[in-house]
């Protein structure tokens, strides 16, 4: 059977390490995760109830395109309350999570060909979805002295159709301040570039609230999604803010390339918005955790990292130990037996020098995480 070239993209690393993981799991060993980006929590308990009132009273079929009218609503009600932005509900389209919004955006605003910024150290699903749909990604490479975000000074010359950015970031969980997400979008618009915000993470932040796109300016697009900070990966529900002018765009694509986003989906994400204090737990337990991060992987000879702004990631420098970052997580799952993600998956130049390390899961499972990470890297320093 022939195959065309956008078919052969690179594998997702972290998607090997989860299998690996799992069959120590199966050999009866007890592995720490720490190398995937999902919350250790469920969907709030008062989303699934509603959820399980729905499967009960409601046929559950198709709904319109570009999602739930009331879960649209609910959505730009939150610009309100996370930004003081005012929102038409209008512009905000449900999605199968942040992924078929991606794969909306690039659908609608480039041509095959095009040329799309994107950071490095980023997410590796950009690159690889990019070039599934004919474009080319251009890669920034972040600077440690940028605390690994683009600045504008990196788009000039690149003669990029699209710039692509995430505050907070995967895998670092550095954000951009006002001033630099304004200078970003004025150099994208000075060179005729399409503006794309990935603020996925959005409602995970410590110090400083995350900077939404649309307190600057309302030509970009905005991809977010209820995954992270609504603990609801597995659901495949996100949204997307588009311009006025792109709405039809996006519902035409939509209608042909998902019909809608999954009914019960909407459901749950529309309950999900309104349980506050459960959502408040989860913070306090990334907040916790990430104290404990910050305390003990410099303990372990780990503490070369950006300390994270958001998110639930610490994306630690090994240079000093390996240049071989696959080779030596699988030597810490193996020994130590805590399951963390090569560097190779976000970048894929310098990436043989870092390892990225979730702190989602339980306070347990840090606790006992940091213990066997110091244990391993003792011998490693001996």
């Amino acid at each position: 059977m022939r195959n065309s070239s956008r078919g052969m993209v690179d594998p997702f690393i972290v998607m090997d390490v989860m299998e690996a993981a799992r069959a120590a799991e199966s050999a009866g060993r007890h592995i720490i995760h720490m190398e995937v980006g999902q919350p250790g929590s469920a969907a709030p308990a008062g989303a699934r109830a509603a959820a399980a009132e729905a499967m009960q009273d409601d046929a559950l079929g198709y709904t319109v395109a570009l999602g739930l009218p009331a879960l649209r609503a609910r959505i730009a009600q939150l610009y309100g309350e996370w930004y003081n932005v005012d929102l038409n509900p209008e512009r905000v389209v449900v999605t199968s999570g942040s992924s078929a919004a991606f794969l909306l955006a690039f659908t609608a605003l480039f041509e095959a060909g095009d040329r799309v910024a994107i950071g490095a150290p980023g997410y590796p699903s950009y690159r690889q979805i990019l070039k599934a749909l004919s474009l080319e990604p251009v890669l920034i490479e972040a600077q440690p002295e940028n605390r690994l975000q683009p600045i504008a000074a990196d788009l000039k010359g690149l003669n990029a159709q699209g710039l692509m950015v995430a505050s907070p970031a995967n895998p670092t969980g550095t954000m951009l301040d006002h001033a630099s997400m304004s200078s970003l979008i004025g150099a994208a618009q000075a060179e005729g570039a399409a503006f794309i915000s990935d603020e996925i993470y959005h409602g995970i932040e410590y110090e400083a609230k995350a900077v939404t796109a649309l307190e600057i300016t309302n030509d970009a697009y905005v991809i977010n999604s209820f995954s992270k900070y609504f603990s609801m990966t597995g659901w495949r529900i996100g949204w997307m803010v588009v311009p006025e002018d792109h709405v039809r765009i996006i519902e035409r694509l939509a209608q042909n390339m998902f019909i809608c986003a999954p009914h019960i989906s909407q459901v749950t994400a529309l309950a999900a918005m309104d349980c506050y204090d459960e959502l408040r737990a989860n913070m306090k337990v990334y907040t916790d955790n990430r104290a404990l991060m910050l305390e003990g992987l410099p303990k372990a000879g780990l503490g070369k990292f950006a300390p994270p702004d958001g998110a639930f990631y610490v994306y630690v420098d090994v240079s000093e130990y390996t240049n071989d970052s696959r080779q030596f997580a699988a030597d810490i799952l193996e020994h130590a037996g805590v399951a963390v993600t090569p560097g190779l998956d976000f970048d894929s130049k310098r990436g043989h020098q870092t390892l990225r390390m979730s702190y989602a899961r339980s306070t347990a499972d840090i606790v006992e995480g940091l213990a066997r990470l110091q244990a391993f890297m003792s011998n490693q320093r001996a």
